[in-house]
């Protein structure tokens, strides 16, 4: 196998954010990290240098909770970083911003979802958010080999895995899914000459595990 042919991508979801906290649905609405948020990455900053891991670039979502999870652990990776708009979480329409709440109060949740329905009248489909992902997913394929961190969103990057694999969504939000936990990431292998996805693991969040340091 020719290794200069294969690329490694890493698929995390920033840390926790003020809205996750508050129990938001955030969207594209803009929320910084909480301090929780803050120590998340910096374990994973400091399990990732213990370990030697390096990265040629960082490809972030401008929405601040993913970007000030790349400025934390690129205090240890020292890579360049791209900001992308691509990689930023679902456009979730008049929801955004709401309390979980309040989005049951004004946006009463329907019976059934269409796969091509707008969320919350403005916002994006699930196939919106799907031909999205296929195209975020395009944008790496212009970067050379080599090892990428694509720090983004839940949401996107259960579409961008579902590309991967070649699912597609179903309508009312069923079907399989990845989960991404705050600071969760998936990592996969590319390897050009058998057009070959590889998932090497997926969610690991191992970085959390001593709780206590967070006290």
């Amino acid at each position: 196998m020719n290794k200069k042919s294969e690329s490694y991508f890493v698929f995390l979801r920033h840390g926790e954010s003020t809205g996750n906290a508050e129990n938001r649905h955030q969207g594209q609405a803009d929320y910084p990290l909480t301090e929780l948020g803050k120590k998340q990455a910096e374990l994973l900053a400091e399990r990732w240098e213990q370990s030697t891991v390096q990265f040629d670039r960082l490809i972030v979502s401008p929405l601040s909770r993913a970007e000030e999870t790349s400025r934390i652990l690129n205090k240890v990776l020292q890579s360049e970083i791209t900001i992308d708009p691509i990689w930023m979480e679902r456009d979730n329409g008049k929801l955004a911003g709401l309390l979980h709440k309040q989005a049951r109060e004004l946006q009463p949740p329907s019976n059934f979802i269409p796969l091509f329905q707008p969320i919350a009248d403005t916002g994006e489909s699930q196939w919106e958010l799907y031909l999205r992902a296929g195209t975020a997913l395009n944008t790496l394929m212009k970067y050379p080999p080599g090892k990428y961190l694509v720090i983004s969103h839940g949401g996107l990057l259960n579409m961008v895995l579902l590309a991967l694999v070649g699912l597609v969504p179903q309508a009312n939000f069923q079907g399989p899914g990845f989960y991404f936990s705050n600071t969760g990431f998936t990592s996969v292998l590319y390897t050009a000459e058998k057009n070959q996805w590889l998932v090497l693991e997926h969610n690991n969040t191992n970085h959390l595990l001593t709780q206590n340091r967070w006290e």
